[in-house]
């Protein structure tokens, strides 16, 4: 199986699974055209589009893609039918697609319907997790996202988190300015920088690797939460992501 992304719009990242027989599966399409410039120069089938959630710019390639290629099946969830889906998905469904086996996550936060895909080791998170960040919440609450974001946490450190964004930099950026000290995020804001600078792609990233960076996913930190000016024993783990995320939101 091969994985590649096609950047789209001004930092999204459409993700594309190809088996050995040139078959495809689209993840997000959130524009046609680079999609189907793709899929034409390298003589790709599709036969699957995954949609995680019903932002514009993860679904508005759809109606195009479907013209070209009225055989595409289209999951997603319920918010995503009006966006073409037809194949209506949620938590704990599972399909089969080019020999794979794809679990449902159900994702939380960002929009209130928002849904992941796995299929070891690729995990398509859509606007939930991202390298050294998460997606701001539009529609749900903190608890949501901080949920959603420990069910994505359980899988195995080799798991390819396939985001759909190219958010690494700022970031880094964010985490570097809250743990100033921390070598790990320091190294990476560093690399970061360095690759983004030869306009390279930081995506996917392994999630063991995020588990060491991510600071949304070290909100057990006890120096995190000392940082960010958490009292941990008087206050839930949530609160220690919501505080975070805010401070996010306002850097």
């Amino acid at each position: 199986m091969n994985l590649t992304s096609i950047p789209a719009l001004q930092d999204n990242y459409i993700w594309t699974l190809t088996d050995d027989h040139q078959h495809c599966i689209i993840v997000d399409p959130g524009e046609a055209q680079p999609v189907l410039e793709k899929l034409a120069s390298n003589g790709w089938l599709p036969v699957a589009i995954l949609l995680t959630h019903h932002h514009n710019d993860h679904v508005g390639g759809v109606a195009e893609l479907l013209r070209h290629y009225p055989q595409l099946v289209v999951y997603g969830p319920e918010e995503t039918r009006s966006k073409g889906a037809q194949k209506i998905v949620t938590e704990g469904d599972k399909f089969d697609l080019l020999g794979l086996e794809f679990d449902v996550i159900s994702t939380p936060g960002h929009t209130l319907g928002h849904i992941s895909y796995y299929s070891k080791p690729y995990l398509f998170c859509g606007d939930t997790l991202f390298s050294g960040g998460c997606g701001r919440i539009f529609e749900g609450t903190p608890q949501q996202m901080y949920d959603s974001i420990q069910k994505l946490s359980k899988y195995d450190d080799e798991t390819l988190v396939c985001a759909a964004h190219e958010y690494t930099l700022s970031n880094m950026k964010f985490a570097s300015a809250i743990m100033p000290q921390d070598p790990q995020i320091l190294a990476e804001y560093q690399k970061i920088k360095d690759l983004r600078a030869k306009n390279g792609i930081s995506l996917p990233t392994k999630l063991g690797h995020e588990r060491q960076i991510n600071l949304f996913l070290r909100t057990q930190d006890i120096d995190l939460q000392r940082t960010i000016g958490v009292d941990a024993a008087q206050h839930p783990v949530w609160q220690t992501f919501a505080v975070l995320r805010e401070k996010k939101d306002h850097f």
